[in-house]
């Protein structure tokens, strides 16, 4: 295997993490009960997962009124997706 495909692996993993993690919040935010730490998920996000946590913020309508959520998570999203592009290019 290549370190290429690795790294996508890797953005795979972290893309379910962060969806997950999303769909985990919300359901903690309507039961009243301990919630995820927002640094937390923007680590994920940052560590690969920004397209999980997209898909996640925009399905469960979850952190979506929080400016610095959404502009955080598609500017993490298109700065992956061009490494993605880059990756694939070579």
């Amino acid at each position: 295997m290549s370190w290429e495909t690795g790294v996508l692996y890797w953005l795979c993993l972290m893309s379910f993490v962060s969806f997950a993690a999303m769909g985990l919040d919300k359901r903690s935010a309507r039961r009243g009960a301990r919630r995820t730490p927002e640094k937390r998920l923007f680590l994920f996000a940052a560590l690969g997962g920004a397209a999980g946590a997209l898909a996640g913020m925009y399905l469960f309508r979850h952190k979506t009124r929080h400016w610095y959520f959404v502009l955080g998570f598609w500017a993490l999203f298109l700065l992956q997706t061009g490494g993605i592009v880059y990756l694939l290019r070579r």
